[in-house]
C-alpha cells in the first residue's frame, strides 16, 4: 500500500509540473505573437541553432565545397541562374 500511495504522490506532482509547463508555454505563446516579424524570425533563429549544440565540422566542410563547385559553374557559365523573385513566384504558384 505504501508503495501505491508513494507511486500516487509522484504522480500527482509530475502531474502539476506538466500542468505548470503547458501554462507557461501558453503565456510565452501569448506574449511572443505580440512581437514583430522581425523579432520572431530573429527569436526562430536563435530557437533553431540552439539545437545545434556541436558543429559538425565535416557537413560544414561539404557545404563550402558544394557552394564552391556552384559558384565556380555560375562562373564558368556551366550553369545559369534564375532570379529568386521568379523561383519563389514560380514555388508559391505550385505548393500554394
Amino acid at each position: 500500500r505504501r508503495n501505491k500511495a508513494v507511486l500516487s504522490f509522484f504522480h500527482a506532482i509530475k502531474y502539476e509540473s506538466y500542468r505548470h509547463w503547458e501554462e507557461t508555454v501558453e503565456k510565452l505563446r501569448l506574449e511572443l505573437s505580440q512581437l514583430s516579424i522581425e523579432e520572431r524570425a530573429e527569436l526562430a533563429y536563435f530557437l533553431i541553432h540552439s539545437l545545434d549544440k556541436e558543429v559538425d565540422k565535416d557537413i560544414d566542410l561539404a557545404w563550402d565545397i558544394q557552394l564552391t563547385q556552384r559558384l565556380e559553374d555560375i562562373s564558368s557559365g556551366i550553369v545559369s541562374g534564375e532570379q529568386s523573385d521568379k523561383v519563389f513566384t514560380e514555388l508559391r504558384d505550385k505548393y500554394s
